[in-house]
């Protein structure tokens, strides 16, 4: 596999291609994954990783995705090719300016290719996609982690793929949580890149005034690499902690603990599998009114939704489901029943079937 971005990076692509690996190494396969490497993450990369080189930071999408190009990387590339010898190679957002584009240039394939991105409009990728044509038509199948993925990948691209999402071990979230993490009127807790506008943790903040003035013991818990911009007056620092980039087992503990797992995003996703690690914990969804999410939690079903970018809808709510002990039972049972179609376990045998079909060609 290939994958564009850095692994020491957290992100949806990067979680789905390890999680990926893990699980056809689980059933024996032999499984290569280049990517970019940042230097602060070497000791962290598992051993079936090949640096394709030191990842460099790229605007894209909202957000800065660390990648790789140039001509190291293109040597690197090939020669990780000739030397794997693989029967298929399984590329990741092949449009964007990466190994992943390379190695579509580099060799003839049998290759997969999943698309990840999704944007209502997007210049860039149209413009990409005229000049990465040839590259492109080496794709012996496509996938679409969602719906909004696969349109996107049909306006842009053309062709058709088939949606396949992304996937998780549901098992790693049933976590125990933590006394420290608990606030006496309740807990909400928010997991994403605090320096990524596009998460939302600015609607959060901006929702807590409200939310502590009815609520005055409650704890809200910010996880996550990165700075937040916005501050908060001292007088909330003992009702929001903020934890830092946490390790999966803490990940899992605070999912587990929370009485409302708030997803504040603003716009660009294409999936949302920050959703099901939480309703695979056990925690009730209150999410942002995107498609994608909406797509995740089947239309207000699995969660509540509200209005992207309103930080009192969002509070209102937030306060709704903690006076109704009754509602946050529900949400957490329907979330608890949904997530394990997600799992990794149910996915894999379809990813095996494009990878015996396209390796059969």
């Amino acid at each position: 596999m290939v994958c564009p971005y850095s692994l020491g990076t957290p992100g949806g692509v990067q979680n789905h291609v390890r999680d990926l690996a893990e699980a056809l190494l689980s059933l024996g396969h032999e499984v290569s994954v280049l990517a970019p490497v940042d230097e602060s993450s070497d000791s962290a990369i598992p051993p079936y990783v090949v640096s394709s080189g030191r990842a460099i930071g790229v605007p894209y999408n909202g957000s800065v995705a660390r990648v790789t190009f140039g001509p190291r990387t293109a040597a690197r590339v090939k020669s990780w090719l000739a030397d794997g010898d693989f029967d298929v190679v399984h590329v990741h957002e092949p449009t964007t300016p990466s190994a992943s584009i390379i190695a579509l240039w580099s060799a003839d394939g049998p290759f997969v290719a999943t698309f990840h991105t999704w944007q209502v409009r997007s210049r860039a990728m149209s413009v990409a996609s005229s000049l990465l044509r040839p590259a492109l038509e080496k794709i012996d199948a496509r996938i679409a982690v969602s719906e909004n993925a696969r349109s996107m990948m049909v306006q842009h691209i053309g062709g058709e793929a088939v949606v396949i999402p992304n996937g998780l071990y549901t098992a790693r979230f049933k976590g125990s949580p933590r006394p420290e993490w608990m606030g006496e009127d309740g807990t909400i807790s928010f997991l994403g890149r605090l320096d990524e506008p596009r998460k939302g943790l600015g609607v959060l903040l901006d929702a807590v005034p409200a939310l502590i003035a009815e609520r005055p013991r409650l704890k809200v818990l910010v996880a996550g690499s990165g700075q937040a911009d916005q501050t908060l007056p001292s007088r909330y620092q003992d009702n929001v902690l903020f934890l830092g980039a946490i390790d999966d087992e803490a990940r899992a503990d605070m999912l587990a603990g929370s009485d409302v797992y708030v997803a504040p995003h603003l716009g660009g996703e294409s999936f949302g599998i920050v959703l099901l690690e939480a309703m695979a914990a056990g925690a009730p969804v209150l999410a942002s009114d995107l498609p994608a999410f909406r797509h995740v939690l089947e239309g207000g079903q699995l969660g509540e939704l509200f209005e992207p970018g309103n930080a009192g809808e969002l509070a209102a709510r937030a306060l709704r489901l903690l006076r109704r002990p009754d509602e946050r039972e529900r949400l957490r049972s329907v979330g608890l029943a949904a997530a394990p179609k997600y799992d990794w376990s149910v996915l894999l045998p379809d990813l095996l079937s494009v990878y015996e079909l396209v390796a059969r060609r």
